[in-house]
């Protein structure tokens, strides 16, 4: 690496950010709206995400016996050549289906989507329940 200044060469920090903002999107998800028969199908879904970015770059050197504050490590020292880097980024995406708008002819329905892990979780919850209560009943009744 060069101890000049440019930025030819280094990665854009602002890649992710720019590639989440595409992603966030219903139409990247369920795609576009489409009709059929006259009837207009409108996909609706809650999407939510976060981006984050970093970077850093180093340059020059230290020289003259001058110390970079710091802990004392390599990079803290005199002699660490100037030369530095960095990076990272990410994002994180969460999409949950709501239902579909139905346009036709007699007029706008709203059809809701069924979460079915919700429904199994909810019967699971309503055993655990039942079982619980079954045993505390046949428990008192056995004493």
């Amino acid at each position: 690496m060069s101890n000049d200044a440019s930025t030819a060469g280094r990665p854009d920090p602002t890649f992710v950010t720019r590639a989440a903002n595409d992603a966030f999107s219903v139409r990247k998800v369920f795609g576009e709206a489409y009709e059929r028969d006259g009837t207009l199908v409108v996909p609706v879904a809650k999407v939510w995400g976060g981006t984050g970015t970093g970077y850093g770059y180093g340059v020059g050197s230290l020289g003259d016996g001058a110390q970079a504050p710091g802990d004392g490590s390599p990079a803290a020292t005199p002699d660490a050549g100037g030369e530095g880097a960095g990076g990272g980024g990410g994002y994180g995406m969460s999409v949950r289906p709501l239902g579909v708008y139905v346009v036709g002819p007699e007029g706008a329905r709203w059809h809701p989507a069924l979460d079915l892990n919700k429904v199994i979780l909810g019967g699971q919850a309503v055993a655990v329940v039942l079982a619980l209560v079954g045993g505390w009943v046949l428990g008192r009744r056995h004493r």
